[in-house]
């Protein structure tokens, strides 16, 4: 399975943004999604997560009520609909993929997109 992320870009501080991560290559029924963020010089955190069937999501206390995440199972793709930017949410976003259920944790993910920039100016 490959995941390849897009949608990063420069915003300002209260806009929005979607990201998109779509998979290819051998894909399976089951698949949990996650997107994970790192900021300049800080470690990888976990930002949120959704299970297969959608009916399970998680968030970061730092993104709840601002982000949300999808999925679209027909598309092989996972969302990220980001809103109220902030400048503390400037990071590489990282889209993870899983058939071990939807998780907080990085080591649960099998599979993981290449990132993408999301830059938010004040």
């Amino acid at each position: 399975v490959q995941l390849q992320a897009s949608g990063g870009g420069l915003v300002q501080a209260g806009g929005s943004l979607r990201l998109s991560c779509a998979a290819s290559g051998r894909t399976f029924s089951g698949l949990a999604w996650a997107w994970f963020r790192q900021a300049p010089g800080k470690e990888r955190e976990f930002v949120a997560a959704i299970s297969w069937s959608g009916g399970t999501t998680y968030y970061a206390d730092s993104v709840k009520g601002r982000f949300t995440i999808s999925r679209d199972n027909a598309k092989n793709t996972a969302y990220l609909q980001m809103n109220s930017l902030k400048p503390e949410d400037t990071a590489v976003y990282y889209c993870a993929a899983t058939l071990r259920g939807t998780s907080r944790y990085e080591r649960e993910y099998d599979y993981w997109g290449q990132g993408t920039l999301v830059t938010v100016s004040s």
